[in-house]
């Protein structure tokens, strides 16, 4: 028999596949204590969007929960975690000082190995980030990175096929770059189960028999297994595995499907099937009271017309939920294949991934390429590294223009070690300007999290974690012109798909539904008289208050900063005068269209 080496995926990809990432440690620790009785050797334990979230929506350290796992998990546990190049675990790249941190401090804190991936495939943004791995004496797992471009592309036979990937590799191993395992990663869970077998033929041919090949998908169009079994075809001698409840769907397959797939083959998982069985009851036992998004769980046919990954797509529509927009996900989604199509080709994985999302979210709700967003617009001008084939030249003078800078072909890491605004440096300014000790992890948490990395050390962050409520009698399934939406009533506020809104339910009608419906319109807006009403401009969470009411402001000067979909929105005043009404606090929700603040002229 070919014993087959099973990452499991279920605490670090399961969770920001169907949870977007925001679970909290204490609920799914037991799960890893009894996945480690069951024989799991192989965790994935944290990187990606898990170190972020831990502090962005669960009010947790990422550092202590690394520590907590290795606890859980054993000493002789191989703990990995995923990083993002020059990006290490955030959205945007950073210097050479926090890329050679990363490495040290995830060394520290008890992980073994970390699988290294740039969403590009630009070699370039590996070599350093694959150098620090090594020399804080931990495994490195090269990464390949992998997905389908959507039918009818102009690209289709120039990139992301066998030859393509065979050529990344290729160029891995000519780089000089140090690994102990090569991973090819669909994220997207778009790629044919035919690509993925010559893909592997090709790379097993470049690697020889000494090093391990790993493949990495998500069941998202429900080809997963069909695609393991033609990688283990090609030669590939590791999977990356879930277990329920974060399995299938947008995650991994599960290690029972697999098992079952394999039953009567020459390949073995290497597991006691009951006791994993039961390793899964105990997990599902652990997240019984977590809202699982309905497209977490779903196959969705549609997804390589418009590849989205499984750790991305609950992260943006759990977002969605906070800024009650869930209505425009269809349209968003079906706006992705344009901007995969004019951005260059990079692959659909964190952070082109998001930068992807956000740009079809822009187009939809602004019109098409009416605002760039930040992260796309720099992706296309060559700042995060060289894209696979050239963007669109009008895209690329569009994003220019609004973003007021010129294309690069420099890289990331030579501008941003010349950048006074990122690194060690920077971070340590942070810090003492908010009065917190200067410590390693500290300066990296500041580096990476910014802002809300900050605010998580002063304890000023929240919990926003989805749970489930007990009451089962006010929950309703609600169908209105054939849209399924779940609603629950609890605590004067109506959860509606995972979104709170404040709402209050009676028997009866009342005697004069317009007298109520008069009476609930905001004061400020009766009250406007002369004054300049200033609108939210897209719904979002207000990130930061540049003034505050009774303070004058320019034309055209920034008061208010928004936050929707990972993207800083800044709201400035249509006209001078004093902010004569400005009810709003860091943190509130608005939509498009409140009136956020009142200008009154000097």
């Amino acid at each position: 028999m070919k014993r087959i080496d099973v990452m499991v995926t279920a605490f670090r990809d399961g969770f920001q596949s169907v949870y977007g990432a925001r679970v909290l440690s204490a609920d799914f620790l037991p799960a890893v204590e009894a996945a480690s009785r069951a024989g799991v050797t192989h965790f994935e334990a944290g990187g990606g969007a898990m170190f972020q979230s831990l502090y962005f929506y669960c009010n947790e350290d990422a550092f202590a929960m690394m520590d907590a796992f290795r606890l859980a998990a054993g000493p002789g546990a191989d703990l990995q975690t995923l990083a993002r190049g020059v990006n290490v675990v955030g959205l945007d790249s950073q210097p050479p000082d926090i890329i050679k941190l990363h490495a040290e401090l995830f060394k520290k804190h008890g992980i073994t190995t970390i699988r290294n991936f740039d969403a590009l495939n630009d070699v370039n943004n590996l070599i350093y980030s694959g150098r620090c791995i090594k020399e804080a004496g931990l495994r490195h797992e090269a990464v390949v990175s992998m997905m389908s471009l959507p039918p009818g592309c102009p690209g289709e036979g120039k990139v992301h096929t066998p030859e393509f990937y065979a050529g990344v590799l290729r160029a891995i191993m000519d780089a000089g770059i140090e690994f102990d395992s090569v991973c090819f990663k669909d994220a997207s869970g778009t790629v044919t189960p035919s690509v993925v077998r010559e893909t592997m033929k090709a790379a097993r041919r470049l690697l020889g028999e000494d090093h391990t090949l790993r493949f990495h998908t998500h069941d998202t169009a429900a080809t997963a297994v069909a695609c393991y079994l033609a990688a283990l075809d090609g030669g590939a001698d590791a999977l990356d595995l879930s277990m329920a409840p974060v399995s299938g769907g947008t995650g991994q397959p599960d290690i029972l499907s697999m098992w079952h797939a394999l039953r009567g083959t020459e390949y073995d998982l290497g597991f006691d099937i009951e006791k994993i069985v039961e390793a899964e009851e105990v997990l599902k036992d652990c997240m019984k009271d977590y809202f699982v998004p309905p497209e977490a769980k779903a196959v969705e046919p549609l997804i390589p017309f418009s590849p989205m990954p499984g750790g991305a797509l609950t992260a943006n529509t759990q977002m969605m939920r906070d800024n009650r927009i869930m209505d425009k996900y269809p349209a968003v989604i079906k706006e992705m294949s344009e901007v995969v199509r004019l951005g260059g080709y990079g692959t659909s994985v964190t952070p082109v991934s998001q930068f992807y999302f956000q740009q079809a979210y822009n187009n939809v709700m602004f019109g098409r390429w009416k605002k760039i967003a930040a992260g796309y617009g720099k992706m296309v001008l060559g700042y995060f590294g060289r894209t696979p084939l050239p963007p669109d030249p009008e895209v690329v003078a569009i994003a220019s223009a609004q973003l007021g800078l010129p294309p690069t072909t420099r890289t990331p890491l030579d501008l941003d070690a010349e950048n006074p605004e990122k690194g060690s440096a920077a971070a340590r300014k942070k810090l003492a300007e908010a009065g917190l000790p200067d410590t390693p992890e500290n300066v990296f948490i500041a580096a990476t999290c910014l802002d809300k990395g900050v605010a998580f050390l002063q304890g000023k962050a929240k919990v926003a974690v989805r749970k489930r409520g007990p009451e089962a009698g006010n929950r309703y399934t609600v169908t209105l012109d054939g849209a399924h939406y779940k609603v629950e009533i609890k605590d004067g506020a109506a959860v509606v798909n995972g979104a709170e809104y404040k709402a209050a339910v009676k028997p009866g009608f009342d005697a004069d539904p317009a007298a109520e419906k008069s009476a609930a319109k905001p004061a400020s807006a009766a009250a406007a008289g002369a004054a300049v009403q200033v609108k939210a401009p897209m719904p979002g969470q207000v990130f930061k208050l540049l003034k505050k009411p009774g303070d004058t402001v320019a034309l055209d000067e920034t008061f208010l900063v928004l936050e929707a979909m990972k993207m800083e929105i800044p709201v400035k005043a249509p006209s001078a005068g004093s902010l004569s009404s400005f009810p709003l606090k860091e943190g509130d929700q608005v939509h498009a269209g409140d009136v956020i603040a009142e200008i009154k002229g000097a």
